[in-house]
């Protein structure tokens, strides 16, 4: 029965990464169900091994239906890597609740800004200027990468609307960029984790394939729908997040 949820977790965590990200809200805490005694450090790093699969084929997906500039991308993906390493490693000094109420307000800001801009995001590129969209990709490699390798949640919606509004991007092409960014911040988090003997290598390993299908269905859904599919599925996803991260406020709270 466990498996059988973790597997289905790890499916639709695929899937909702492949289309906005956010996956980790759906794994993680199916494996803290599925292991009731896990260190939430090994959840996390388990996590990260099954995410970097599915976030990685569904990069290839969008990468053969869509053109993605990978050579300009290559020196985000690798600061990625590197500042999201530097966040895991940051991460038990720096403990999650300072963060999120940070967070909360920026998912909060970030969803009402979408809500009530139908046009953002939803049509064709637009030409930026080039310091906004130098911005645009140091912000996805440098801050929002570090994030990730920290806390994480959210980190695929703001890839996805942090691109859009400097680079200029629609969100279908965002979402296939965040795709090539978001590896490299799993890869980064992945080796300090490792590093920290926190990842279940065999079951991470089984949940990565249940991940790359889910990933590979997300990505043909976003690809085949469109930008509008992407909006609507992102707004979704910050709702839950708001949802689950206010929960997790009001009880550490009580």
């Amino acid at each position: 029965m466990d498996i059988a949820l973790l597997l289905t977790a790890a499916a639709a965590a695929g899937w909702v990464d492949a289309v906005v990200g956010g996956g980790g809200l759906v794994l993680i805490p199916a494996l803290m169900i599925a292991y009731p005694g896990l260190a939430p450090a090994t959840a996390l790093g388990t996590n990260k091994l099954a995410a970097i699969f599915g976030t990685a084929s569904a990069a290839f997906a969008y990468a053969r239906r869509l053109t993605v500039d990978v050579r300009r991308l290559m020196p985000v993906f690798v600061s990625a890597v590197v500042f999201a390493g530097l966040g895991a490693f940051t991460a038990s000094r720096l403990p999650a609740e300072v963060f999120t109420p940070i967070v909360l307000c920026l998912l909060v800001a970030v969803g009402l800004f979408v809500a009530l801009n139908p046009g953002f995001g939803s049509g064709l590129a637009v030409a930026r200027p080039r310091w906004s969209v130098l911005l645009g990709l140091v912000l996805a490699g440098v801050v929002i990468a570090f994030y990730d390798g920290v806390m994480g949640p959210g980190t695929g919606t703001f890839l996805i609307v942090s691109l859009t509004a400097l680079v200029g991007t629609g969100f279908l092409e965002s979402s296939a960029m965040a795709k090539v960014i978001n590896t490299g911040t799993n890869l980064g988090a992945l080796a300090v984790f490792a590093w920290q003997g926190n990842v279940l290598w065999l079951l991470g390993l089984g949940l990565a394939v249940a991940n790359i299908a889910g990933a590979q269905v997300g990505a043909r859904m976003a690809i085949g729908r469109g930008s509008v599919f992407v909006r609507w599925v992102l707004l979704a996803v910050v709702v839950m997040m708001v949802a689950s991260l206010g929960y997790d406020l009001v009880s550490d709270g009580v």
